[in-house]
């Protein structure tokens, strides 16, 4: 394919297996392409639904082009270890989906009466649903993670993609989905059908594209999200109003463009543990092809007067990350970007491997901020490092100029290896690391790890 690396193929990895490579950072799914999140809290876990991007191979989709033939459902308890519990719906297990589609986009799922109900759009394979185009399906399960059974037949006077659901304080569905402008309509109880005639949303801005309705409710304002291309690519938006179903006015931008050309975006907001949280997608793991999208999480606060205070994207995401952890130090809070520190994978032609900091200025560092050292038993720790010319890397707390934390050498070579340096002093409790370069050219780390003496 041309535009963009061509990237292995995914690895096969078991259901109900922890992604031990995506601790409270972003993206936080790193084996695999996902997108167009949709984040709900059942039985007090956060469930993420998002489309799965695959590689536009021979064969599959079309070329240059998003690529999805099936759903996955991730899982967490604290929003940094996530569980992929396997595929949930297939385009060949739906019965009125066009099997060679390719076109599963962005999907939604809620709970009621003990069921759980997945939205999804994808094109049929035959037209007399609801004519050409998308159509949006259901699929039911008891459990939140599945085995999710999808109807025969898709909803009927719907007509478009990226389906969202919210169940009023009253009880009251509503099923909201775009094509051209966004649409609303209410569901009958059995959350399989329309209770009442489609009706456009008006009022949110005319110019450029708008897809991807996402609304919630707080304090009884009505939130509508949804991304919008104002200038040349997508961002997010917000709209309020005092009815699920308007009218809404413009209220705002969550996100603003991506600096480094995305075009799409894709948003829910949730709260969880009194804090609300913007999930999102991005093309990191896939630089220059932005069909291959990898799902982030940052937080999100209101103003006094419920506006939604702009989100500034990060590499760090949420969470706090344990010390023994391998702390991803390319995921960093802060970085002395012109004096010499940069990130880079470490292997472009797989960049499921993951990144690595580059420090090649004297004096560079990155910060790592919300490290939990615990009650401060940490006597040693590791790097996983290589330094061409040899070369002192130093972690700190705080700063660049903090208190030294530990100072390892690391010889010179062109092979990874590891080093493992003793802890100064233990610190207790949340700490910001900050890893500088101390001597050499040029030192590259992938991760640091600690340890508590035996």
């Amino acid at each position: 394919m041309k535009n963009y690396n061509r990237l292995l193929l995914l690895v096969v990895i078991p259901l109900f297996l922890t992604l031990g490579n995506a601790l409270a950072q972003n993206p936080i799914i790193q084996n695999q392409f996902t997108a167009d999140p949709t984040a709900r809290v059942f039985k007090d876990r956060v469930y993420v639904y998002p489309s799965h991007d695959i590689l536009p191979n021979q064969g599959k989709g079309k070329p240059d082009w998003f690529v999805m033939e099936d759903y996955h459902v991730f899982s967490s308890a604290d929003l940094k270890e996530w569980t992929d519990h396997g595929e949930i719906v297939n385009q060949k297990s739906v019965p009125w989906a066009d099997p060679e589609g390719y076109s599963m986009w962005a999907p939604d799922c809620v709970e009621r009466n003990g069921k759980y109900y997945f939205y999804f759009p994808t094109k049929a394979q035959d037209t007399t649903y609801n004519g050409q185009g998308f159509s949006i399906g259901v699929a039911v399960a008891d459990q939140p993670e599945g085995p999710f059974k999808p109807q025969a037949k898709p909803i009927a006077n719907v007509k478009g993609i990226d389906p969202n659901v919210l169940i009023d304080k009253d009880g009251q569905a509503y099923l909201y989905w775009s094509q051209g402008h966004i649409y609303g309509a209410k569901l009958k109880d059995n959350m399989l059908e329309l209770a009442s005639e489609p009706k456009v949303l008006k009022d949110l801005p005319d110019k450029g594209l708008k897809e991807g309705p996402f609304v919630f409710e707080r304090n009884g304002i009505y939130y509508m999200t949804y991304p919008h291309v104002e200038n040349k690519t997508e961002r997010l938006e917000y709209a309020v109003g005092n009815n699920p179903l308007g009218p809404f006015t413009f209220n705002g931008v969550i996100m603003d463009e991506s600096p480094t050309g995305c075009w799409t975006n894709h948003q829910s907001i949730l709260s969880f543990k009194n804090q609300w949280y913007l999930f999102y997608h991005h093309n990191d793991l896939s630089p220059n092809f932005d069909k291959n999208r990898s799902v982030r999480i940052d937080s999100l606060f209101f103003e006094q007067d419920g506006a939604i205070r702009k989100v500034t994207p990060t590499l760090r995401g949420v969470g706090v990350t344990q010390a023994s952890d391998k702390i991803q130090l390319d995921r960093y809070s802060q970085i002395s970007e012109h004096v010499g520190a940069s990130i880079a994978f470490l292997d472009t032609r797989d960049t499921f491997k993951g990144w690595k900091v580059v420090l090649d200025k004297p004096n560079a560092w990155v910060r790592f901020n919300a490290v939990d050292f615990g009650k401060g038993k940490a006597k040693s720790v590791t790097f996983r490092a290589v330094a061409p010319e040899g070369g002192t890397a130093q972690l700190r707390l705080g700063g660049k100029d903090g208190p030294i934390l530990s100072t390892v050498e690391i010889s010179k070579g062109k092979e990874w290896s590891t080093y493992t340096a003793p802890v100064v002093k233990a610190p207790e409790g949340l700490q910001d690391l900050v890893l500088v370069l101390q001597g050499g050219q040029k030192v590259e780390v992938d991760w640091v790890e600690f340890k508590e003496q035996k």
